[in-house]
């Protein structure tokens, strides 16, 4: 899973499939198709963390799940990004930077709603406690995070 780590990515936030907030009462960030093709192939499913900035936005914490969601058993591949942050609005539309750094456990099946959202609720402590390492710290300041003004990202 460490091969292509840190990974940086970005593109434009599309509508999901609407669970993330009202499901889970954890909101989650998706990436439209073509972003979630340009991924490496042979990048482990499963969940990962690091760090993400909605537009020129402050850079803040994330867990991200890359994969098929069995719970749900989806047919597409996606990869959701869940920002540990409240955001006041939605984002659809914006710029999303990611750089993921690690990899916290495989996809895995749930008995039950409540299953899954205790596994998230610890995937989203783990995250914390590996972002305050020193050496996951010094990418929050990378400059991939600074969209230059009037940059043209991905055709937009």
């Amino acid at each position: 899973a460490m091969r292509h780590l840190p990974y940086f990515c970005r593109g434009e936030v599309v509508k999901g499939f609407g669970r993330g907030s009202k499901e889970l009462g954890i909101p989650t960030a998706n990436f439209s198709e073509q972003v979630v093709e340009s991924f490496p192939s042979d990048i482990s499913t499963g969940i990962y963390y690091g760090w993400a900035c909605v537009g020129n936005g402050d850079v803040h914490k994330m867990v991200l799940s890359i994969g098929w969601n069995p719970f749900y058993k989806n047919i597409k591949k996606s990869v959701e990004t869940h920002i540990i942050h409240t955001f006041k609005e939605d984002f659809y539309g914006e710029i999303l930077s990611i750089v993921i750094i690690g990899y916290i456990r495989p996809e895995k099946n749930f008995d039950s709603l409540e299953a899954l959202i205790s596994a998230i609720q610890e995937d989203i402590e783990e995250a914390k406690r590996q972002l305050d390492l020193p050496e996951h710290l010094k990418l929050k300041e990378d400059n991939f995070f600074h969209l230059p003004q009037g940059k043209i990202v991905n055709n937009h």
